[in-house]
């Protein structure tokens, strides 16, 4: 088995690997990272978005391998939260035939990075170092936002994780 994830993310990378090792009949499979384009902002907002970025990086990853990963984060509005929106991850997961979604645990995002992503336009990474919360360029490649919020308690490594476990809950394996 070849499974191909749709980016070179070593966060997403590793948590794919993960997942998979606990997986009977996947835990030898092989799985490889390519850059696959997301089709959508940098920055996805709503649900449609982030789930059609994870499916075109599923899609365009399948083209070197058995199963296509893609997998998208991104801040999805959410009434009756304290800021209104919440950050979340979802992994769709392409046999050549059928997409399978998955989606991850949410989080509400802190005030001064939700107005740098709505008001400003920032991506993410962007946000947290204009908020003062990170210097790191890439902290989304590193512990990211959820990793700074829980002091390390959970990183985005884990919080990817259940995406990917809830795509392959729909598949029969």
């Amino acid at each position: 088995m070849h499974i191909i994830l749709g980016s070179h993310n070593p966060v997403k990378l590793q948590a794919v690997k993960e997942v998979m090792k606990t997986i009977p009949g996947l835990a030898s499979a092989e799985i490889q990272a390519v850059k696959a384009d997301s089709g959508v902002p940098d920055q996805p907002r709503g649900f449609e978005e982030t789930i059609l970025g994870a499916r075109n990086r599923a899609r365009e990853a399948f083209c070197h391998g058995d199963w296509g990963i893609g997998l998208e984060s991104g801040i999805i509005p959410v009434p009756l939260t304290r800021t209104g929106f919440m950050n979340l991850t979802a992994c769709v997961i392409f046999d050549g035939t059928t997409a399978y979604t998955g989606l991850g645990p949410a989080f509400e995002l802190p005030e001064k990075v939700v107005e740098h992503v709505t008001v400003r336009g920032l991506e993410l990474d962007q946000a947290v170092n204009a908020s003062g919360m990170s210097d790191h360029p890439r902290i989304g490649y590193d512990q990211g936002i959820i990793g700074i919020m829980t002091q390390g308690r959970v990183t985005r490594m884990e919080y990817t994780k259940p995406a990917v476990l809830m795509a392959l809950a729909g598949m029969d394996i």
